[in-house]
């Protein structure tokens, strides 16, 4: 059988479609956000408190939400996602209008996590069980790879496109085109998502379903030392890149010396989208120079952490925008490969769950990390808060040594489980 076939090309072209409209509806404001709450009167401080809210509404409704994909579909999770981010993001728009006070901010930006944890895990795992399904015989990285090809791209278009149009008209302008893309994309996977490979176990108690999906999404998560450990490094890791992210927009103005020229914020998402290309483009290539996938993600974490140490005293606009697009291609091109060792070790059934508990934990880092680094940023400024960033990086390196250590065969795994689920047909 070939690696790829019919069935499976028209799988991956629905998740290379799903994944470009929701990521050029969410970057629309990636290279403005911070701006945006600081010009609706937030100080710094509050600013990343705002982030960090939204990261503890990923922290408490990951699960729930993973359980909604395991137990009522893949499908209706994705729809659900882009109700209530569409929602949400709509009230962000409502608050700029007339200067909320924080706690309002706090609370939509909980929401706003919401609509993101329908997201985390539904559209991954939806992607393997089905390419299961279909017989597809390649390895995940190629696939992950592309779809972070496929994201950096959209987030390229949308980052860019953002930035200009706040600058022509104002910073609320690219909220609003967020909720418009997000509604087209409601309609989109309406007509062409459809669970294959995988069959949902509604029950008549939910309670008890919430509870024993999530049981066993433990036992095969948490309970799971190789999964164990990877997790564990997502709250040094994930949190890092949170808060790098969003920083980066009023340090690289900074540098540039002009506050207002939010085109710049715009370049600095623009620069990593470019960088998830490369890295999407590189993951499957760097897979073949390593025998273990672990070497891939240790390396990474490394060498991140060194060069965001780097940044922490670079003065010079353009040498941070190179150290920026660096850092962007060493984290995109290990992700693929993380994605494709944690998949390799749990089952279809709580599939959803475990990935949507692996997201809880990288989120759990940026609750903490964002508001402490963000209160640094304000102390000491913003390069002090990108070099202490470096140095939490490496925590989760320890852990990632861990993971190795383990033996588990998804390390040196090159290739996808292609035994088809026969209790779910198309």
């Amino acid at each position: 059988m070939p690696a790829v076939n019919q069935d499976a090309r028209k799988i991956q072209r629905v998740y290379l479609t799903l994944t470009l409209g929701n990521t050029i509806a969410a970057s629309f404001i990636w290279g403005i956000n911070t701006l945006f709450l600081l010009d609706a009167g937030l100080s710094n401080l509050e600013a990343f408190a705002a982030n960090a809210f939204f990261t503890a509404g990923m922290v408490l409704f990951e699960v729930p939400t993973g359980v909604i994909a395991d137990g009522w579909g893949r499908r209706v999770s994705f729809l659900l996602g882009t109700v209530t981010l569409a929602a949400s993001t709509y009230l962000y728009f409502v608050m700029w209008q007339i200067s909320a006070p924080f706690w309002m901010w706090a609370v939509v930006s909980v929401l706003l996590g919401l609509g993101f944890t329908f997201f985390s895990g539904a559209v991954e795992a939806w992607l393997v069980d089905a390419l299961r399904f279909s017989g597809y015989e390649g390895g995940l990285e190629s696939v992950l790879g592309r779809g972070q090809m496929v994201q950096g791209v959209a987030m390229l278009l949308g980052s860019v496109a953002g930035g200009v149009i706040a600058q022509a008209s104002n910073l609320g302008v690219p909220f609003i085109l967020r909720v418009a893309v997000l509604a087209a994309m409601f309609g989109v996977a309406f007509a062409l998502m459809h669970d294959v490979g995988f069959s949902p176990e509604r029950s008549t108690h939910p309670l008890r379903a919430t509870r024993a999906v999530l049981s066993a999404s433990i036992d095969n998560g948490l309970k799971n030392p190789p999964v164990r450990y990877v997790m564990l490094a997502a709250p040094f890791s994930a949190g890092v890149g949170i808060y790098v992210f969003y920083a980066l927009q009023p340090f690289l103005l900074d540098l540039f010396g002009d506050p207002r020229a939010y085109s710049i914020a715009g370049l600095a998402a623009a620069i990593v989208a470019g960088s998830q290309i490369l890295g999407g483009w590189l993951a499957p290539h760097a897979r073949t120079l390593f025998h273990k996938r672990t070497s891939v993600l240790i390396l990474g974490g490394l060498v991140g952490a060194v060069i965001l140490l780097i940044l922490g005293f670079t003065r010079n606009f353009w040498l941070a925008l190179a150290l920026l697009a660096l850092w962007g291609v060493v984290g995109s091109a290990a992700t693929p490969v993380r994605q494709a060792y944690i998949n390799d070790m749990i089952p279809s059934k709580q599939r959803a769950t475990v990935l949507s508990f692996d997201s809880l934990m990288g989120s759990s880092g940026g609750v903490v990390i964002q508001p402490l680094l963000g209160r640094g940023a304000d102390l000491y400024g913003y390069p002090a808060s990108l070099a202490v960033a470096g140095v939490i990086e490496l925590i989760a390196v320890p852990f990632l040594l861990a993971s190795r250590k383990q033996g588990a065969a998804a390390d040196t795994a090159i290739t996808t489980e292609t035994a088809p689920d026969t209790d779910s047909l198309p």
